[in-house]
């Protein structure tokens, strides 16, 4: 075990936390000391982290298994806090998935139930928990986002980088309005990062052609998601390698943005 214990006798909320990053920001914010409530859809990963967290840094860890794509979850889940009277001191908007197609050729269904997993649950968990921490004046928020919310729009993953785009400036926004109030919000923003994503979305083949120096660990970019967020930082860019990206993005005229945007989808997809 090791690590500061900052969250002795709080509570995190964690979404999205059966996988991937959202395992290891699990075991962060569990290694400083916070209990956790873990949320995903699959219940036995859920089940098997909780135990092995448990053990492992002696917190308390609680699962609520639910599917945010459900228009319902985040008020259930909101209310099953309540009865249980389980306040929750960090939240951790972590869940989140792709569409690895062309939009003309998905399902409606498909993108709707990304737009309420991608952008309304993060926006409606803040909504039903922030005023709690406003109250106990100590909060902490961590909107897991992307640098693909910072790059210019590429084909395929069609609403992915509007949804990252998003929840940044919302990020950005909510850490101002927090101002004395003992809340604090960050946008983690991790670039190309090791999991099992790429698995589920179908595309680890494409993915393996990018340079060894692109990709992050997921360990990684957890102590800096749970660094960001004590430090109130309202942005936060995992490697060197990505902030440098982003920062000459940001310097291109936007319509060669866009142009080498599309450059990089079709190297990707041929």
């Amino acid at each position: 075990m090791n690590g500061t214990r900052e969250g002795l006798g709080r509570t995190a909320l964690i979404t999205g936390a059966s996988a991937g990053i959202g395992v290891a920001l699990a075991r962060e914010f569990a290694c400083h000391g916070f209990n956790l409530v873990l949320t995903a859809r699959r219940a036995e990963r859920l089940a098997e982290l909780a135990s092995e967290l448990r053990r492992d840094f002696a917190i308390e860890a609680r699962t609520l298994p639910a599917d945010l794509a459900n228009p319902e979850t985040c008020r259930q889940l909101a209310e099953a806090l309540e009865r249980e009277s389980l306040p929750i001191d960090a939240l951790v908007n972590n869940a989140g998935f792709a569409i690895a197609n062309l939009y003309r050729d998905t399902d409606w269904e498909a993108q709707r139930d990304f737009i309420q997993v991608m952008v309304t649950a993060p926006c409606e968990l803040t909504h039903r928990l922030l005023p709690g921490m406003i109250r106990r004046n100590y909060g902490r928020i961590l909107n897991v986002a992307s640098v693909a919310g910072l790059m210019p729009g590429s084909v395929s993953h069609t609403l992915y980088g509007g949804a990252k785009a998003m929840l940044i400036k919302f990020s950005q926004s909510l850490h101002s309005e927090q101002k004395g109030t003992g809340v604090y919000v960050s946008a983690l923003c991790p670039g190309f990062t090791r999991s099992e994503f790429h698995d589920v979305t179908g595309t680890r083949a494409s993915m393996q052609r990018l340079p060894d120096f692109l990709w992050l660990s997921a360990e990684f970019v957890a102590r800096e998601g749970y660094r960001a967020v004590m430090a109130n930082q309202a942005v936060c860019i995992p490697g060197a390698q990505y902030k440098l990206i982003t920062a000459l993005v940001r310097l291109l005229p936007i319509g060669l943005a866009h142009r080498l945007g599309e450059a990089r989808s079709q190297m990707l997809a041929d």
